[in-house]
């Protein structure tokens, strides 16, 4: 698994909560969730995470989130 670096994120209460409701849809943690996000952005715009197994974790989890 991949190093993981604390970081604190500043953002609107809305756009959190809205988050927030979508990782307890998916059952991910918030953070899990705005890592996920973050990584499909990243993909969507051909830009590289640096981890080899990127696409297939991103592909398991949309698969997973499809049949909720």
């Amino acid at each position: 698994m991949a190093e993981r670096k604390p970081f604190l994120l500043r953002i609107d209460k809305s756009v959190l909560d809205a988050l927030q409701r979508w990782a307890d849809d998916d059952l991910r943690s918030l953070n899990g969730q705005i890592e996920f996000v973050l990584r499909r952005a990243l993909s969507d715009h051909g830009r590289s995470v640096g981890v080899n197994d990127t696409k297939r974790k991103f592909r398991r989890d949309e698969d997973e989130s499809d049949e909720r």
